[in-house]
């Protein structure tokens, strides 16, 4: 036994040895030339699936952009509009039937950013800054419906 063996347990593999049987390899490979036309035409064609795969996972990623996108909605919000401010911190408090919108507040200013500048309902309470994304538009208790094009406007008791 070595004296390697005996403190680490396993074989001692060097660079040397290593090299020399990649050498081997070489050699062996070079000498039979068909096996190496074969080997090298399924590389190509690894090569080919692999390029297929690249553009059909392309295609695919297009196709599922395009179909979110088409769903997506604009949110318009303008100065002066009631929106509900979306309460994330409640995942502390229990209650799964607790509404996680909170509000309604004012917007005072939108920002290019995205940021908007909200009050709340009463007159002396001060403004914040929130993220475009945690509002949404606030309904009153009337809704317009449109039916047949006639405008119909729909109590709170009926939604």
């Amino acid at each position: 036994m070595s004296s390697y063996r005996l403190v680490f347990g396993k074989m001692c593999h060097l660079p040397v040895g290593i090299e020399h049987q990649a050498f081997w390899a070489i050699k062996e490979m070079n000498l039979n030339a068909e096996s190496c036309a074969e080997e090298r035409l399924q590389l190509q064609e690894i090569e080919e699936l692999r390029l297929d795969a690249y553009d059909s996972a392309m295609w695919y990623e297009e196709r599922t952009k395009m179909l979110h996108d088409k769903n997506l909605r604009k949110n318009e919000l303008k100065v002066g509009q009631k929106v509900l401010l979306f309460q994330s911190r409640l995942k502390l408090i229990p209650g799964k039937l607790r509404s996680r919108w909170i509000g309604p507040y004012t917007i005072i200013s939108i920002r290019t950013n995205g940021a908007i500048e909200l009050r709340g309902s009463n007159p002396d309470s001060s403004s914040f800054l929130v993220n475009g994304h945690r509002v949404k538009p606030y309904r009153d208790g009337t809704e317009v419906c449109m039916v047949d094009d006639i405008p119909l406007l729909m109590p709170n008791s009926l939604q």
